[in-house]
């Protein structure tokens, strides 16, 4: 009976804190760089919406390119210093243009997924890019965003060591787990944002993890049908407009957009996801919580 009072005191109290911070969050400005890809712009996709409900003004920049690596970006940087003219690669702006248009309270960095595993791939583009961050936004808190591995039923994975591939998504995850952990330790212990380890857990959870429907005629496929893709946190399979059935078992969907949200929420806002009201109208209330309850333990 004691421990269960004890208990029940600790999550009042939690919640408490959770509460005060939100209540200290409101109204404040909130400045977020991405330096990222596609899967940056995933991660961010309802970051505006939880931001408007708890009150933050949010303010998001962006130096992404689809697909776009750690050397790339870097690349761009050593092309707009020989002429300024070129290397703005962030819709006509550059990466030293961005940087210096305002002030950053955080600035995010990530790897192209498909190189996420192959710790040889970052540097030294990674500590040019935090030198150079430094450089104009001494005061910006830096953040590594851990990307997340592709879906279970992905035909290929991401490189682990050269053009040798993972093989499979626990592989994938667990590479790029430890080489975005290196990265960050190699900057001097930099914050994680673990959207990684939020879809590894969901793909592999029991009762929520996705299970590929070896029911349907794949070859075969006949528009409008889809196979089931119940649960799934990556866009999986979809119909084009030439009635050409797709296949993206990499970028995340409305869930996992949803998720990846979740764990920005709670790592930049300091906030509960648990207590966050806002979901897509598409994922179910259950999953809904089923997530948040992940990017909580994240």
């Amino acid at each position: 009976m004691k421990m269960l009072i004890k208990t029940k005191l600790v999550v009042v109290l939690i919640l408490t804190m959770c509460l005060q911070l939100s209540a200290q969050q409101a109204g404040k400005t909130l400045r977020v760089l991405m330096i990222g890809n596609s899967f940056s712009q995933n991660a961010s996709r309802y970051l505006p919406q939880m931001a408007e409900e708890v009150k933050v003004n949010l303010v998001l920049g962006r130096a992404e390119m689809g697909g776009c690596s750690l050397k790339r970006h870097w690349d761009s940087v050593l092309v707009n210093d020989i002429d300024t003219n070129r290397g703005k690669a962030y819709k006509g702006k550059s990466l030293r243009q961005l940087l210096s248009s305002q002030k950053w309270d955080i600035v995010t960095m990530q790897q192209y997924s498909l190189l996420s595993g192959d710790e040889t791939t970052y540097q030294p583009y990674a500590k040019n890019i935090y030198d150079l961050v430094k450089s104009y936004q001494p005061d910006a808190q830096i953040f590594v965003h851990q990307t997340w591995a592709y879906r279970a039923d992905a035909v290929n994975w991401g490189k682990i060591e050269g053009e040798k591939r993972a093989k499979n998504n626990q592989e994938m995850w667990e590479k790029s787990r430890a080489a975005y952990h290196h990265l960050a330790k190699s900057l001097g212990n930099l914050p994680i944002i673990p959207s990684g380890d939020a879809f590894y857990q969901v793909a592999t959870d029991k009762k929520w993890g996705f299970k590929k429907d070896t029911a349907f005629d794949y070859v075969n496929a006949v528009y409008p049908a889809l196979p089931s893709q119940e649960n799934s946190i990556n866009a999986g399979y979809s119909w084009g407009t030439d009635k050409k059935l797709k296949f993206d078992p990499n970028h995340a969907n409305e869930a996992g957009c949803y998720l990846a949200g979740l764990v920005w929420y709670s790592h930049l806002f300091k906030g509960n996801p648990t207590q966050l009201k806002f979901k897509p109208e598409s994922v179910s209330d259950e999953f809904a919580g089923f997530l948040k309850e992940t990017a909580l333990r994240n």
